[in-house]
């Protein structure tokens, strides 16, 4: 049935939040009033829909108003200024969060995962809660997708089983998990989804009494104990059951379909409970998980068993409190607005988690696709392990990391110094792999540093990244020693003051001119021979060369190198640059033409600019001995009017191309900026766009 405003106010229990949600829904429908989904149903509907979803996980009233307003950011008048001056900044926050994950189309399967959860995670940044709507976004587009053709739900499906459901399943948001599973399988193999269902069906009424009868045996046993207690037994999910057929098992050798979960009131009753049914049941070795004791990272607690029961069957028994049922089912959602000491130490996690998310987009931004993708596989949505400090803190990491990654879980100097690594009382070689429950202790020296070895041993990004760090570091401080020596050598060789050169004033002259960052940066720039000393020095006395600051006006695009792979007169050493009027790469047919300071600059033949340094040619050449990459540009124009930027980038990083910057000339024209390796690369990533059925005209800038 259909939810209406009134139905939905009346589930709300905090009166006081009631004028701001009705005001939301007003706000939404006046937005909304023309929009319709493709199954006849009003767009406000649907969004009165997911925010029932989450209201029955107990969110935070901003989470609520945000859902009902979560399509509204693509409307026409949405004014954002209005939204956050009558709901606040975090909602407006949110929902522009949501509209640009919304906003994105997966080109096919073999990209999604990539592509689809970079947009996502970018998304998903500033705020935990982004995350919920999303979750009861798609839930709710699950639930009303027969209007859609087969291939659209498999692609839904396919994305949300492996994006989403991780996230979910991270988040211990069960209620939306297990309801997005059987719904994925449902649409990806409705052939297997029915043919288990209908299993089931055939052996209900028997395995309802095989439930019922080992019901009433635990409750005469907790009676006869004085515990009080609520038991509900339950048939496995349609996906759970899928999963055990797929990893070999027969259908007659599934014995732990049947499960049990009962509820008490006090911590103390879950141990007398399970003290109780063991007593009684022989569990099942190595099954009994105390997540009471050693709570998992999300919060979740209960006590797991799977005992020979009634009928000779197997049963999973579940064993928990009220409060940590909550939590179980319904996740950290439940618990945001909360004021108590646990639920702000799982907001602080969750900030925790973001601000690691957010750390994997910024390091892998230039990356390509599979970099990135491996890079989430690895840390966010792979297995994960818990281990222990020597004090008892519980440890999240992926399955497969190592003492090092440990080390820098704790903190990066901890990592920078660690020089050895205790697991169970037993000294371990550095790169063992750490197993569930190990006790781990770091060995460290303050004399100690990271070795580059490292980076091929650690499994986490945020270890490779502290390493990378400590290393950028280390090479900016050889940087900058190099560049001071480079430009102070020049200054005496010119007779010329350092004093006058790099005055404040001219260091503010350059760094803005040059887009630098401080005196530092400008030592770099020459050390790392971005720039030469000759061209900073001229840049300040307003002597340079005119083409030299032509190709050297964008630091990023320039490939400037004492051993390029440029040979001039048939030589190796001598110092060339590419211009960046005409950004040639390898295979190009090329010229060279004399500068004053900065070597040889290297152009392509076709160059508009070519003519006019006509008397200062030289013969040069491409040696073939180096694998640089180099920067090109492409324009493509298309024809429609809707944002296809991330089928744009789907075909560019499908060739394996890193993507250095998109920027929107005009309205449907697009400049990106690629490395790539030859001219080869070009003419394929030119071929590839041009079979997008919208794209007018792409071409090589």
């Amino acid at each position: 049935m259909i939810i209406t405003i009134d139905k939905f106010i009346a589930k709300i229990k905090n009166p006081s939040d009631v004028p701001l949600v009705k005001k939301a829904y007003d706000v939404a429908s006046e937005l909304l009033k023309d929009k319709k989904r493709k199954n006849g149903e009003s767009e406000i509907t649907h969004c009165l829909e997911v925010a029932n979803i989450l209201l029955s996980l107990n969110v935070d009233v901003t989470t609520i108003i945000s859902a009902i307003l979560h399509e509204c950011a693509d409307t026409s008048d949405f004014d954002s200024d209005i939204i956050e001056s009558n709901f606040g900044k975090d909602v407006d926050i949110i929902i522009n969060s949501v509209a640009k994950i919304n906003r994105l189309e997966m080109i096919d399967e073999s990209e999604n995962s990539a592509i689809y959860l970079r947009k996502v995670m970018v998304g998903l940044c500033e705020d935990v809660r982004v995350l919920f709507i999303k979750l009861a976004d798609r839930l709710h587009n699950m639930r009303t997708m027969e209007c859609f053709s087969k291939e659209h739900q498999k692609k839904v499906a396919n994305e949300t089983l492996s994006v989403l459901v991780p996230i979910a399943h991270r988040l211990g948001i069960n209620a939306i998990k297990s309801e997005l599973e059987n719904l994925c399988l449902f649409y990806l193999k409705p052939e297997v989804y029915n043919d288990i269902l209908e299993k089931l069906n055939d052996t209900v009424e028997e395995l309802n009494e095989y439930l019922q009868d080992m019901k009433d045996s635990i409750s005469h046993l907790l009676i006869d104990n004085d515990i009080k207690f609520e038991i509900k037994g339950r048939v496995k999910s349609v996906y759970s059951i899928y999963n055990k057929l797929s990893n070999g098992k027969k259908w007659e050798n599934i014995y732990d379909i049947l499960a049990l979960r009962v509820f008490v009131e006090k911590e103390s009753d879950c141990y007398a409970v399970i003290g109780l049914i063991h007593s009684k049941y022989r569990p099942m070795q190595n099954r009994f998980k105390d997540y009471i004791a050693v709570p998992k990272e999300n919060m979740y607690q209960s006590l797991h068993t799977t005992i020979f029961g009634e009928g000779g069957r197997l049963y999973e028994v579940q064993i928990r409190t009220y409060e940590m049922d909550e939590i179980a089912e319904k996740g950290i959602a439940s618990h945001w607005s909360y004021k108590e000491k646990g639920a702000k130490k799982i907001q602080t996690m969750m900030e925790q988690k973001l601000e690691l998310y957010r750390s994997i987009i910024e390091n892998t931004e230039n990356s390509a696709d599979t970099e990135f993708t491996s890079v989430i596989d690895s840390d966010i949505l792979s297995d994960l392990i818990y281990v222990f400090t020597p004090k008892g803190d519980v440890v999240e990491l992926p399955k497969g990391s190592t003492p090092i990654d440990f080390a820098y879980r704790i903190h990066s100097k901890v990592g920078d110094t660690m020089v050895g690594a205790i697991v169970n009382d037993q000294m371990v070689p550095i790169n063992s792999v750490l197993k569930e429950n190990d006790i781990v202790k770091v060995m460290t020296n303050p004399n100690a540093k990271p070795n580059k070895d490292w980076l091929n041993i650690v499994k986490t990004s945020q270890a490779k990244n502290k390493i990378k760090a400590y290393f950028s570091k280390i090479d900016k401080e050889q940087y900058i020693l190099k560049g001071k020596t480079i430009l102070e050598k020049e200054l005496r060789k010119r007779k010329l003051s350092i004093t006058d050169i790099l005055s404040s004033e001219n260091i503010d002259k350059i760094c803005t001119g040059l887009k630098l960052k401080d005196l530092d940066d400008i030592y770099v720039s020459i050390g790392s021979f971005r720039y030469t000393a000759n061209f900073v020095i001229n840049y300040v006395i307003g002597n340079e060369d005119s083409e030299d600051t032509l190709v050297t006006k964008k630091s990023g695009n320039i490939n400037i190198n004492h051993k390029s792979d440029i040979l001039v007169d048939n030589k190796v050493s001598i110092l060339t640059h590419l211009a960046r009027c005409c950004n040639p790469v390898k295979n190009d047919e090329i010229v060279g033409f004399i500068t004053k300071n900065d070597g040889i600059a290297i152009h392509r033949k076709n160059c508009a600019n070519v003519s006019i340094y006509n008397n200062r040619m030289v013969e040069v050449s491409w040696s073939g001995n180096r694998d640089n990459l180099y920067f090109t540009s492409i324009i493509v124009k298309i024809s429609s009017d809707k944002n296809k930027l991330s089928d744009l980038i789907a075909v560019i990083t499908t060739e394996n191309l890193s993507i250095v910057t998109i920027d929107m000339q005009k309205e449907n024209v697009y400049r990106i900026d690629l490395k790539v390796k030859d001219t080869s690369d070009i003419e394929n990533v030119i071929k590839n766009i041009n079979k997008l059925r919208y794209v007018k005209e792409v071409y090589r800038k």
